[in-house]
């Protein structure tokens, strides 16, 4: 059964980890057999490999400016729901998501799916 305080743990330890250089420390956040889908409807990134070539892809860099900020907001068994809003400084890209995580006994996650939510180009910047 996941905790409130367990799901928060793995949330921190996700932005510090997307933050640090290589991607080492996925072990340390998400089973070997993880499943991670960018989207409800993408095919799973299957494995701790396949995660840390995605990662790689994905990130600028270490050195990425964003802001981040994540609540907890229903836990139930095993699996987190989590509000998340990032903003990155260098594109003013912002984006809402929800992030539906299943976390093992260890607290590291064996499934991770985002559903994620970006402003449309009509609507302007608008209220964070």
């Amino acid at each position: 059964m996941t905790h409130h305080a367990t799901a928060e743990a793995w949330v921190n330890s996700y932005e510090r980890l997307w933050r640090t250089a290589g991607t080492d420390g996925l072990a340390q956040l998400f089973t070997p057999d993880a499943t991670y889908r960018t989207s409800p409807w993408a095919p799973p990134i299957e494995g701790l490999p396949a995660l840390a070539a995605f990662w790689d892809a994905e990130r600028d860099g270490p050195d990425e400016p964003f802001t981040m900020d994540a609540e907890v907001v229903a836990v139930d068994g095993s699996t987190a729901v989590v509000r998340v809003g990032v903003e990155y400084g260098a594109s003013g890209d912002r984006w809402r998501d929800l992030w539906v995580i299943d976390l093992a006994d260890d607290g590291r996650c064996t499934a991770f799916e985002e559903w994620p939510f970006a402003p449309r180009s009509d609507e302007g910047p608008g209220p964070a």
